[in-house]
C-alpha cells in the first residue's frame, strides 16, 4: 500500500473504533449532525440542487435545501451506522429495523430461486442483506470495489459480519454481468441497486425525463421468467429503519425483446420515483443521474450496443 492508503486505512479503523463505542442510536445522530454541518457546503450538493430542479419543479429554493440537507443527514447517519448493521435485529422500537410486507418475502423464500429484488439508494440500503436474511432470503448483489483495497477489505468483513456468512457479489461491468447471468442459471437469487446512470443503458423516463439506465434488471427477469420483488428502506429514526417489501411481479414478454426490455425498466423507473417521491430526502440524489441538457440517445440504439458487448445475456 501506499502511504495515502496507509493513512486511509488507519483512519477507517479510528472511524470504527469511536462509532462503534457510540452504540447505533447516538452513532447515527453524530453522523446525522455532521452530514446536516458539511454536506450542504460541499460542491456535490450543486448536482443535487440540479436534479431537483429537473426532477422535482415545483419544489421551490427553501424547499430544496431542505431535501438536500435531508440527503447528507442519511447519507451520514448510514455512515455512522454502519459499524453497527450486524447487531440491528428487528424489533419494535429503538435501533433497529422492522419490516412491511414481509409476507411476500417469505413467500419468494418457499418457492426458491431464480428471483431479482429491485431496489434502490433510499433510506439505509445496507440493512437489506442482513435484515431479508432473517425471512429466509440470500441473495448476491452487485458491488463496487473501495479504491483502497485494505478499506475494500474492511467493508466487505462488515458486510459479512452483519450477514453472519460470506456474501456472493459481483462487480459491476461485463464480467460482473455474466458471473450474475450464472448465479440466476443456478437458481440463485440476485439483489440490483438500479437507480444511477448508466452510460451504456437505454433512454427511459424517470421522472418525466429520459435517463440512460441500466436494463440488465430487465434482461435477467424476461431471459429466467422470474419474479421481480421489489424492496426499499426508509428511515424512521436514529438506527431505527423499515423495509417495505412489495409483491412480486414479472418482467413483460412477448416477441418483442426491444420492447420488452424497455417496458419493463420503465417499470421499474417508475417503481423508484413512486419511492422517491414519497421519501424525496431519503434518496441519492448527489449524483449525476440526468444529463445536462438535451438528447441522451435513443434507446434502440444503446440497447444494440448492448447486445454486441454481451450476446450471451440476450
Amino acid at each position: 500500500m501506499t502511504f495515502l492508503q496507509k493513512l486511509e486505512y488507519a483512519a477507517a479503523r479510528g472511524f470504527l473504533v469511536v462509532f462503534r463505542a457510540l452504540g447505533p442510536a447516538r452513532a447515527s445522530d453524530l453522523g446525522g449532525a455532521i452530514g446536516r454541518m458539511l454536506g450542504p457546503l460541499i460542491p456535490t450538493s450543486r448536482v443535487a440542487e440540479a436534479n431537483l430542479r429537473a426532477a422535482l419543479p415545483e419544489r421551490d429554493a427553501a424547499a430544496r435545501r431542505a431535501i438536500i440537507a435531508q440527503v447528507w443527514d442519511t447519507l451520514a447517519r448510514n455512515t455512522g451506522e454502519f459499524p453497527h448493521l450486524g447487531g440491528l435485529r428487528e424489533t419494535a422500537s429503538g435501533p433497529g429495523y422492522e419490516f412491511s410486507g414481509a409476507e411476500h418475502a417469505r413467500a419468494l423464500a418457499a418457492a426458491g430461486g431464480p428471483a431479482i429484488l429491485l431496489t434502490a439508494h433510499c433510506g439505509n440500503w445496507e440493512i437489506l442483506p442482513a435484515a431479508l436474511r432473517t425471512l429466509g432470503l440470500r441473495f448476491a448483489f452487485f458491488y463496487r470495489a473501495a479504491a483502497n483495497p485494505a478499506v475494500d477489505r474492511l467493508i466487505i468483513g462488515l458486510r459479512e459480519a452483519a450477514m453472519g456468512e460470506p456474501v456472493i457479489m459481483f462487480a459491476k461491468g461485463a464480467k460482473g454481468a455474466r458471473g450474475a447471468y450464472a448465479h440466476l442459471a443456478r437458481g440463485g437469487m440476485l439483489c440490483m441497486l438500479v437507480d444511477q446512470k448508466l452510460n451504456d443503458g437505454i433512454a427511459v423516463p424517470l421522472f418525466g425525463i429520459e435517463a440512460m439506465t441500466a436494463p440488465a434488471l430487465a434482461v435477467f427477469a424476461r431471459k429466467f421468467r422470474c419474479p421481480i420483488l421489489p424492496v426499499h428502506v426508509e428511515r424512521v429514526g436514529p438506527a431505527r429503519l423499515r423495509v417495505i417489501i412489495e409483491p412480486v411481479a414479472y418482467a413483460q414478454a412477448s416477441d418483442d425483446k426491444t420492447a420488452d426490455i424497455a417496458a419493463t425498466t420503465l417499470w421499474m423507473n417508475q417503481t423508484i420515483e413512486r419511492w422517491v417521491r414519497a421519501k424525496p430526502g431519503q434518496w441519492l440524489w448527489l449524483h449525476r443521474r440526468w444529463p445536462k441538457a438535451g438528447g441522451t440517445g435513443g434507446s434502440k440504439e444503446s440497447l444494440s450496443f448492448l447486445k454486441k458487448r454481451n450476446k450471451k445475456l440476450f
